[in-house]
Parts: structure tokens; sequence; C-alpha cells
């Protein structure tokens, strides 16, 4: 089993990255696809910001290649495989998914990245920068795509405004980074991934100024920078 789940892995995680050349591709959600448009939602990285997919998908399939051929029955690799592959395998067919459905979309975010926080909890101590690490910057990353996700949800079908919205995302994303950081502060990644994304918030909310949701997601950038310094000296 150790090396079955080691080939479905990586072979998740191939399909996983050509999944966008399948498809348009994807920066955000279009503000057509609510019933109440959501034209600028605070909640919403930059689009710079989903350049780290690029990263992340290399960084998958070497992590995830460099276990099938050289950790393929190393026993410190195989508890978060299992997780890892349900992760990749429904993000396969997510971008897909989310030209059609944002309901539907959102769903299988959450289910991505709760098999991506699982996988991270379970990875071993060895072999960081190819096993731990690219975990860490997909999870990290999909921590605040999932949370964005609510937050369109939230004020694209008008049960708050779009700032209100914005908060309870954001909140959501830094209640799940904080107790993440804490859980595997031996992961550099993960705290990283979400930075960049509370960072293209932040750059998103400058035109116009939404002041309160740059102040809240700096709030994030702070605590997670400091925790992670703070782990690194000690």
């Amino acid at each position: 089993m150790k090396r079955i789940f080691a080939i479905m892995t990586f072979v998740a995680a191939v399909f996983f990255a050509v999944s966008p050349f399948m498809t348009s591709g994807f920066n955000g959600f279009e503000a057509s696809q609510f019933p109440v448009p959501q034209e600028n939602p605070p909640i919403q990285p930059a689009g710079y910001a989903f350049s780290i997919w690029g990263l992340i998908y290399i960084w998958l399939i070497l992590g995830t290649g460099f276990g099938l051929f050289s950790r393929a029955d190393d026993g410190t690799w195989e508890d978060g495989r299992p997780a890892l592959f349900v992760s990749l395998a429904v993000g396969a067919s997510w971008i897909a998914v989310a030209q059609l459905s944002v309901i539907w979309a959102t769903a299988l975010i959450w289910v991505m990245l709760i098999g991506a926080l699982a996988a991270l909890a379970r990875s071993g101590s060895t072999d960081r920068w190819w096993q731990r690490e690219p975990i860490g910057a997909y999870a990290g990353w999909l921590t605040a795509a999932s949370s964005v996700s609510i937050g369109l949800l939230l004020a694209g079908y008008g049960y708050t405004s779009q700032t209100t919205a914005a908060f309870i995302g954001l909140a959501i994303a830094l209640a799940i980074a904080v107790a993440m950081q804490k859980a595997r502060p031996d992961t550099l990644a993960y705290p990283l991934a979400v930075i960049w994304a509370l960072v293209g918030v932040i750059i998103s909310n400058f035109e116009p100024v939404n002041t309160s949701v740059i102040g809240l997601a700096s709030v994030g950038i702070a605590y997670l920078t400091l925790a992670t310094l703070k782990h690194r000296r000690s």
C-alpha cells in the first residue's frame, strides 16, 4: 500500500498541475457568477497573487515524485499520502467546476483544504523540502482561498455586505492559520503562503481604500510573521 499511494499521489499531482491547461484557467470568480455581482470584492486577493499556483504545482510534482522514486517504501512518508491524494484528486477537477458553479466550487475547495491540512499534520519530519514544505505551501494558499470562497458566497448571495463578508472570510482564514501554525510550527511554507494571500488582499483594497479590511489583514500578517520568527529563533 505504501508504493500504491506513492504512485497515486504523484499521478494526482501531475493531473492537478495540468488541469489549468485543460480549461481557460482561473484568476478568481467572475462578478456575473453571483446573484449580487461581485465587482472588486474586498475579500479577493489581487490577481497577481494567484501566480503562486505555478510554484505550488511544480513543488508538489517534485515532492511527490521524489517520494515515489526515492521514498516509496519509507514509513515517514506514509501517513500523509492518502489525505494528500484525496485533496489533489478533487483539485484536478476544481477549475472546471469553478467555472460552472460557485457553490460547488466552494464545497470542493473545502474538501481540498481539509485533505491538505490533514496531510500536512501527518507529514513526517524527514526530507523537509520534498515532503512537508510543498504540502505547506499548498495548504497555506488553500486556507486563504477556501475562506475567500465563503466571503464571496456571503456577499454574492446577499447575506452580508462585501466588507462584512471580507471580515468573516479573513477571520476564518486567520483562525485556521493560527491553529495550523501552532500545530506545525516547523513548516515555513504554510505561513508564508497565507501571508502572500493576505498581502494580495491588502493590495486589492488600496483602490478604493478599505481601511478596516487592510487593518485586519495586516494584523494577520504581523502575527504569522512574529510567530514564525519566534519558532525559528527557538
